[in-house]
């Protein structure tokens, strides 16, 4: 059996999905038709986001719901630019993201800043003048 190396979902338990989902669509990201009331799916570019109730994503995987808190996990929107940087983060916020660390030049010698949705999940905005994008802003580790 051969594997498929792919992400292909990633699910953020939230709090509350409509309002989750009312963030998420301030951000320009549309909701997919195949949402429903308790599940909302965001097509991105070769992966979907969906938004989940975060004590039926604990039941659904047999474990707690604990407390929110840092889980090890970011989520990153890498962009061509320091000034690009800026932008995202910019419009995060106005979009009703909390800052957590404004954009700044990091010790790896990139530039970035994080944000947190509306539940504390965790969003990085990176420049990483190492690393190549394809025209449609994918990373391409190994150009």
């Amino acid at each position: 059996m051969s594997l498929d190396h792919r992400i292909s979902l990633i699910t953020l338990g939230v709090n509350d999905v409509a309002r989750s989902t009312a963030f998420y669509e301030k951000l320009g990201w549309a909701k997919a038709e195949a949402s429903q009331d308790a599940i909302t799916f965001i097509q991105l570019k070769g992966v979907v986001l969906a938004l989940f109730s975060r004590q039926s994503l604990a039941e659904d995987a047999h474990v707690e719901n604990s407390a929110p808190g840092f889980s090890g996990v970011t989520l990153a929107h890498n962009v061509t630019s320091e000034r690009g940087v800026d932008a995202v983060y910019k419009f995060a916020l106005s979009c009703g993201a909390t800052s957590v660390k404004a954009p700044e030049k990091v010790f790896w010698g990139g530039y970035s800043g994080y944000f947190a949705d509306p539940d504390g999940h965790l969003w990085e905005v990176a420049y990483n003048p190492f690393v190549t994008m394809d025209a449609e802003g994918h990373l391409i580790l190994d150009a």
